[in-house]
């Protein structure tokens, strides 16, 4: 069974796209789509195993896909990297900046080490790979794609603040960049997702799931987001029907954030999610593991 996309067949086809953090999660869903949608697609992390595994679910389903070993935190390293998918991929059309990570813990209790580690790789490794994009193909080029993912940080993080810092310099770095870089043909956009049930769910712990239930109380669709539901945000902005889209920001959070604290939402059903991801994983702590 082929991915549930519903783009047209082909959209990306002779483009080269880098998805960072590909080897699991959201960055996994997105690079599948991709691929089914024609596009060659570099799967960069830091877990070579990861990686090697989702480049094989992605050439048995009939795609193309390298792989990128690669601490993105790691300017030098950085640099020689873009430099060398460019040599081996050719020019680089689009970039989704998944990779990210956070841990829970309150403000008082994060070390800068943790602090450091979190915005390193939810900010400035975004920054870094964005840059060298820019400067060694987009920029020449005269086109180019970005879409940053950031999160659901419009109030506060709570237990997560380091990320939160770091996902509001990313969309602030957002709307810089698509201002500095816009007259070279350099779009630059953002996803934002809420509550995604995602494989990173099983590094919290295992009452994480239970904690996570709960919060559907607080989503106005009554529900929890699915990855295949954020990856179509993002290949919406890769695609040529956002062109005059530049400097924004896509929302996946089923209204969560609009929800006032004195407002008591009425009984109802929600509505069903998109059910477009083939090899979609349910996390352990939703009692999954097996590919569903």
């Amino acid at each position: 069974m082929p991915y549930g996309t519903v783009f047209r067949p082909d959209l990306f086809a002779g483009e080269t796209i880098i998805v960072t953090g590909g080897g699991s999660g959201m960055g996994r869903c997105t690079a599948h789509e991709l691929a089914h949608l024609g596009a060659k697609v570099v799967l960069v992390g830091r877990r070579r195993e990861n990686l090697v595994q989702v480049q094989a679910e992605i050439i048995e389903d009939g795609g193309k896909a390298d792989i990128q070993v690669l601490d993105i935190r790691e300017e030098e390293n950085v640099i020689a990297a873009v430099d060398m998918i460019i040599n081996r991929d050719g020019p680089v059309h689009g970039l989704v900046n998944n990779a990210g990570g956070q841990y829970t813990a309150p403000l008082e209790d994060i070390s800068k080490k943790g602090w450091d580690a979190v915005v390193g790789t939810n900010l400035t490794g975004g920054f870094l790979v964005s840059r060298e994009l820019y400067r060694q193909c987009m920029k020449a080029q005269g086109a180019g794609t970005i879409v940053n993912i950031t999160a659901d940080h419009w109030m506060s993080l709570p237990t997560m603040g380091h990320s939160g810092a770091a996902r509001g310099g990313m969309e602030n770095f957002t709307m810089t960049a698509a201002v500095e870089w816009g007259r070279f043909g350099v779009r630059v956009n953002s996803v934002a997702p809420g509550w995604i049930i995602t494989s990173g769910f099983d590094t919290y712990g295992d009452d994480w799931g239970d904690h996570m239930r709960e919060l559907e109380k607080y989503v106005p669709l009554n529900r929890l987001g699915h990855e295949a539901e954020v990856s179509a945000a993002i290949v919406f902005l890769l695609s040529p029907a956002a062109a005059f889209i530049s400097g924004s920001c896509i929302r996946v959070d089923g209204a969560a954030p609009n929800m006032q604290h004195n407002f008591v939402p009425p009984d109802g059903p929600g509505n069903a999610y998109f059910d477009g991801f083939h090899r979609e994983v349910m996390p352990k702590v939703f009692g999954g593991g097996d590919d569903g």
